[in-house]
């Protein structure tokens, strides 16, 4: 069965990993998902994998958008972003494969966007489930922001994870900052997605859509510190603290920062 998306442009940031981008475009294939168009935009890879990127073109066609020298995620999202021409945009990065059951929730996404101007994006995939969330149908829900809850989670509705959003986003929310680090790149989006009031759905089952995968050949570019499983009662204690300083500091930007030119 064709699944056909002629609306929306399939955009995958790519960096370095041009063994998890075949698989990815591959995945899609077997899929039968056909977009208005695919966008891959390259944030300066080494040449041994923008070549082999290259070559790809010739068994997937893609609108490949590079730059000469690595600027850092927020860059490579906002060049891959100003190529779409289409009105929805599905954002997916490379090591990231859909599962079997993806087209058809991809479907009802669409339709909840198409029918609802208000909403901004719609996220298939997290680490941890969004802390509020009021249902709303087909096994989605809608993120609820509340100010006083204590999960540091809440602040992060929007997230670099694979979504669906308008095409139009960064115009309403703003480019996505340059030359910093990748979670502090995230968190500024967030920070301007709550600021600007966003509205968006989360999927029910998050860990079904998607599957991110390293491999030992290409394994994560970002190392992250797993402290938060440690059953330590002095590192515990110590993850109490930071948590509740996070809140306090997300809280204080969200109200205090100047939200972010357009």
């Amino acid at each position: 069965m064709k699944h056909n998306f002629t609306d929306t442009t399939l955009l995958i940031t790519h960096y370095n990993r041009s063994g998890s981008l075949e698989r990815l475009l591959a995945t899609f294939a077997d899929l039968n998902c056909q977009f208005h168009e695919i966008v891959v935009s390259d944030d300066g890879s080494r040449p041994e994998h923008l070549n082999y990127v290259i070559s790809l073109k010739e068994k997937f066609t893609f609108n490949l958008v590079t730059t000469p020298v690595n600027r850092g995620l927020g860059d490579n999202i906002n060049k891959g972003q100003e190529a779409v021409k289409s009105p929805y945009t599905l954002y997916v990065q490379e090591d990231f494969q859909p599962s079997a059951i993806f087209p058809a929730h991809f479907e009802d996404a669409l339709e909840f966007m198409r029918a609802d101007s208000s909403l901004d994006i719609v996220r298939f995939y997290a680490y941890f489930i969004y802390p509020n969330l009021k249902p709303f149908k087909k096994g989605f829900s809608e993120m609820v922001f509340s100010f006083w809850d204590m999960n540091h989670i809440k602040f992060y509705a929007y997230s670099d994870h694979p979504h669906l959003r308008r095409s139009s986003f960064l115009q309403k929310f703003g480019k996505y900052p340059v030359g910093i680090n990748v979670d502090l790149t995230e968190y500024a989006m967030a920070i301007s997605f709550l600021q600007k009031k966003g509205k968006g759905l989360f999927f029910n089952e998050f860990t079904k859509l998607f599957y991110q995968i390293n491999s030992s050949a290409e394994p994560s570019t970002m190392e992250r510190p797993n402290w938060r499983l440690s059953k330590n009662p002095f590192i515990q204690l110590a993850r109490w603290g930071y948590l509740r300083y996070r809140w306090v500091k997300n809280s204080l930007d969200l109200v205090f920062r100047k939200p972010r030119a357009i």
